[in-house]
């Protein structure tokens, strides 16, 4: 999925880092401060939606987009109530996920 994403954003925007965690997410946030996170819900160590808070301690003005798979409906909800600013289901074409980032940004 980073890869896919990564692509779909070439030469629109920057990829200036991933992250294979929600821990290592938090990390990545703390040292390059990126001006949009996308995040899915589903996550080894740590899931999106505690990271995305975590990442909301450090910056309340951090813009997470969540991707996750239509059947975390609940899961999104829960997202955005807790301070994603969009959403996008899987799967997504290249344009919704400019158009979200650009929304975004």
């Amino acid at each position: 999925m980073r890869k896919m994403l990564a692509d779909m954003v070439a030469g629109k925007h920057e990829v200036c880092g991933e992250a294979a965690n929600g821990v290592e997410a938090i990390e990545k946030y703390k040292e390059l401060k990126p001006d949009v996170v996308t995040m899915d819900i589903t996550m080894p160590e740590m899931q999106g939606i505690e990271a995305m808070r975590e990442i909301l301690a450090i910056d309340q003005e951090a813009k997470v987009l969540i991707c996750s798979a239509i059947g975390h409906r609940q899961k999104v909800l829960e997202a955005m109530k807790n301070g994603a600013r969009d959403f996008l289901v899987k799967p997504f074409q290249k344009e919704q996920i400019l158009d979200a980032i650009s929304r975004l940004v």
